[in-house]
């Protein structure tokens, strides 16, 4: 009971971790998916079989080296010296991803429930900050509670989408994209999201410690990361090419379902944006740790602070901006995770 335990908090982090706003909203599933149209199903696959695997792999590897942060396991993949350059690298990125998922929050504040931009930001930072400074326990506690959240508006979409008429249109979509952009696309798209994810499932992997549960963990997560995937590409396929124009497209589906579903998936934007933040602040003061003498406390606010004021420029820049940069930069990561080989023994 234990292990099945620990075994569910790994996929539930691991899902929550993965699924920001850009999953949330739709944009991320229709474009590196469902714009391809019936091979986009195909891809979640191979999606999902590189979250299962790769996402297991790192956290093992944080466990046999009892990494304490994410550079840890970079210098195993990319030597001491280059392993350091690159976690400096990622120290950017995510502070890039953090000040996103925040002017995110801000944004649903202002356009959903008609409060100020800047106080949505200010609510946004006080609540990661106390939830932060409690630990891997906070954020495991809050996966929990988000992620069936997530889960059960996943399986209302996709039964909705069941009774459309069209429903089986996923199958049956042509593309004009070249078959190289097709399957390059789930390869960028676990590239980038799973090296953001590293500044989180490297200190659970170290934490949990059990080889056998964090590779269960690492399967029960990555095939709901797929669920969820796969269900909203379904649901999108329908609306196509029409729902290609809208910014948020999972919004308009919501409201094809109803009124009290559009209130529950403005909610569940925000909860995903922030579990996103609050691991990726949590992995982020942990990487300043070690590179600093201040403590945890100190430099979270100072990561807070400085995310707030990035945040001025805004969502819609700030993503269109470093996320396609970031995606790139992050496969060449992928590729040496994937070469990687255990001790022997292992």
């Amino acid at each position: 009971m234990k292990r099945f335990v620990k075994v569910l908090q790994i996929a539930s982090t691991y899902m929550g971790t993965i699924v920001g706003a850009g999953f949330a909203t739709g944009q991320e599933i229709l474009q590196f998916f469902t714009r391809f149209g019936y091979l986009g199903a195909l891809t979640i696959l191979l999606a999902t079989a590189l979250f299962i695997w790769l996402g297991s792999k790192m956290m093992l590897i944080a466990c046999d080296i009892s990494a304490r942060s994410y550079e840890d396991v970079n210098k195993a993949l990319f030597g001491p010296r280059n392993g350091r350059w690159v976690s400096h690298f990622m120290l950017i990125v995510l502070f890039g991803v953090n000040a996103v998922m925040l002017a995110g929050a801000g944004s649903i504040f202002s356009e959903h429930w008609n409060m100020s931009y800047q106080l949505g930001l200010i609510i946004t930072i006080i609540a990661c900050f106390f939830l932060v400074r409690k630990g891997m326990g906070a954020i495991l506690a809050v996966n929990s509670i988000v992620v069936p959240i997530m889960l059960l508006f996943t399986i209302v979409i996709i039964i909705d989408t069941v009774r459309t008429p069209g429903a089986n249109r996923w199958m049956m979509l042509e593309s004009d994209y070249s078959l190289f952009a097709i399957w390059a696309s789930p390869f960028l798209y676990a590239a980038f999201n799973l090296s953001m994810s590293q500044a989180v499932l490297v200190p659970l992997g170290a934490q949990i410690g059990d080889r056998k549960t964090i590779i269960w963990g690492s399967w029960v997560g990555g095939i709901g990361i797929g669920f969820m995937l796969l269900a909203s590409h379904i649901a999108l396929s329908v609306y196509m090419p029409g729902i290609q124009q809208f910014a948020i497209p999972m919004g308009g589906i919501a409201r094809e379902v109803g009124y009290g579903v559009q209130i529950f998936y403005v909610f569940l934007i925000f909860s995903e944006i922030f579990t996103t933040l609050i691991a990726d602040v949590y992995g982020l003061s942990l990487q300043l740790e070690e590179r600093f003498s201040l403590s945890r406390t100190s430099l979270t606010i100072i990561v807070l602070l400085l995310c707030y004021f990035a945040s001025q420029i805004g969502f819609g820049p700030l993503l269109s901006t470093l996320y396609p940069l970031f995606g790139i930069i992050s496969l060449g990561w992928l590729i040496l995770l994937i070469r990687h080989k255990p001790p022997l023994g292992r």
